[in-house]
Parts: structure tokens; sequence; C-alpha cells
């Protein structure tokens, strides 16, 4: 292979962590959507191991390159993907309403920080995380107890990954030919 890791000894961890919250996203959005036969085993497996383990090391490396963005967004949504695992499958019982509204809730807090600031890491960045906002309002409304809307929000979860996957796609296109192939 071409790619080379730089002087520092640390590669680029943006392709690891989008692809793992790109990747586990599609899935979990997917899990929402009814009529497609995929259940939530899938996207809660993802979320442990890719969403959550692989994108918080991402984070680690990107805060010890001096990346605050960065790390700061892969290790919070990595431990949100590891906080949602242990919340739905080891914390026994089924999570009462204002537990949902109070975790959707701070992530949407949480996702608002990255929101204002992501316009300058470029279009597809805050189209992330403009999707991802607008993803966290629709579980905020559904834990709140408006009905309707669990396709919807499927799809739109499936739409702000799918965008992450391609970014990723895109910079590690970009590092592999030293220029850029595809925007983003």
């Amino acid at each position: 292979m071409s790619d080379k890791v730089p002087p520092t000894g640390w590669a680029n961890p943006a392709v690891i962590g989008l692809m793992g919250f790109g990747m586990t996203t599609m899935v979990t959005g997917l899990s929402n959507v009814a009529g497609l036969g995929i259940g939530f085993h899938s996207a809660l497996s993802l979320a442990f191991i890719w969403g959550g383990v692989a994108q918080f090391v991402a984070g680690i490396v990107a805060l010890n390159k001096g990346e605050i963005f960065a790390g700061s967004a892969f290790t919070g949504y990595g431990s949100f993907w590891i906080a949602l695992y242990l919340f739905l499958y080891v914390v026994p019982g089924a999570p009462a309403t204002n537990d949902l509204l109070a975790f959707w809730f701070v992530w949407t807090l949480f996702t608002l920080t990255f929101l204002i600031t992501s316009w300058k890491h470029g279009p597809g960045l805050f189209t992330v995380f403009l999707l991802l906002f607008i993803g966290f309002l629709l579980l905020d409304a559904m834990a709140a107890g408006v009905t309707g809307i669990t396709t919807l929000a499927g799809y739109e979860i499936f739409l702000d990954g799918l965008i992450a996957w391609y970014v990723a796609t895109a910079i590690m296109v970009e590092s592999h030919f030293r220029k850029k192939i595809l925007p983003f």
C-alpha cells in the first residue's frame, strides 16, 4: 500500500471514527424502518465494538494529535454507542419513558455543540451533524410520545450514516491518492 504513517506515528483517525459512526448509524436507522425485517440486535452488536470501542479509540488518537473537534466527537459518540448498548442490553428491565427522553435529550445537546462549529470542517461534516441533530430531535419526539415517526426517523438516521460513510470514504481516497477525488 502507498499509505504511509506520518512522522508522529499516528495516521488520521477520521476514517475509522466516521466509518464506525456511519455504518452503525445506517444499520440502526434501518432497524427502525417498518417492514424491512432488520432487528435491533445487529445495530447493538455494531454499536458496542465498531460504533463504540473503535470510534472511542479514534477519538483518543485525535485528541493525542491535538484535534479537539474530532477527538471530542469520536470519544463522545463512541461513548454514546457503548452507553446505548449498556442501556438497552445490560441494565435490567425496559427503560422508562423519562429515562429514554433524558438519554436522547442530553445527546441532542451534545450534538448541537458540534453542529454549531461543524460548518468550519466542510459541507460533508456539517451535513452529518445537521442530520444527526435532526435525528436526535426525532428520537426526542418519539420518547415524548409522538407517534407515527419511527419509520421517518429510521430513514433520516440511515441517511446520516450514509453521508458519514461517504465522508470517511472521501478522506480515505484522498489519503491514498494524495489528491482530492471525491468532494467532501
